[in-house]
């Protein structure tokens, strides 16, 4: 069984440095948007999916696609859909350019990939055009749900949290009925870095479960 976890957008694998549950990929947003998690599930027979911010999107997606090789999903500050819409209470397209002012100050003269201005302005659109709520409501409202539940789901979320907002984590437990959520009080996003320990306990539990029985 593979734990994959996929980042954030912007964000390093410092992300996780503080996580000391097992992992065998952690995809970058750049390599979410140039279809890498989509090559390393269809290579794979079981995998746990463990998701951050932009990262929980694709994680959704993963399963969406591949429901029959999801055995527990870990969504750690994440949306189905990033920006606010009618009814929908997201980030505005103000707090989004602050995101991405902020970010550039900070990580400008970084080589890396997840720093070019390319690879950010393709995460960005990312962010702006991804809406995966219809397809979640889609497979919550229908007869296949069932058999799309039968696994364990993490849901962490921050009470005050300006960027993924905590209503996101009610809809998310309407798709996931079984999932045990997890309000973290404050406003801190990365929760991998706030929270660690309360993400290790999730990401054994799911290995536990799927362990066999002796």
């Amino acid at each position: 069984m593979r734990i994959l976890v996929f980042n954030g957008w912007a964000a390093g694998p410092e992300t996780w440095a503080l996580c000391a549950f097992p992992h065998d990929w952690v995809f970058d947003y750049v390599e979410q948007l140039d279809g890498l998690p989509e090559k390393v599930m269809e290579e794979s027979d079981e995998v746990v999916l463990v998701g951050f911010s932009m990262g929980g999107s694709t994680a959704l997606r993963m399963w969406l696609k591949w429901p029959e090789k999801v055995k527990g999903l870990v969504l750690v500050s994440t949306t189905p859909r990033m920006m606010e819409a009618e009814n929908w209470k997201g980030m505005s397209e103000r707090r989004l350019a602050a995101l991405r002012l902020g970010t550039q100050m900070m990580f400008g003269d970084d080589p890396s990939p997840m720093y070019d201005e390319r690879n950010m302005e393709r995460g960005l659109d990312y962010l702006k055009t991804t809406d995966l709520r219809l397809q979640l409501l889609s497979i919550s409202e229908s007869g296949e749900s069932v058999k799309r539940r039968n696994f364990p789901v993490f849901i962490f979320q921050s009470e005050k949290d300006g960027i993924v907002r905590p209503s996101n984590a009610e809809f998310l437990k309407e798709v996931f009925p079984q999932a045990k959520v997890t309000m973290v009080p404050g406003n801190e996003h990365v929760l991998p870095i706030r929270v660690p320990e309360l993400i290790d306990e999730a990401v054994f539990d799911i290995i536990e479960q799927n362990e066999p029985e002796t």
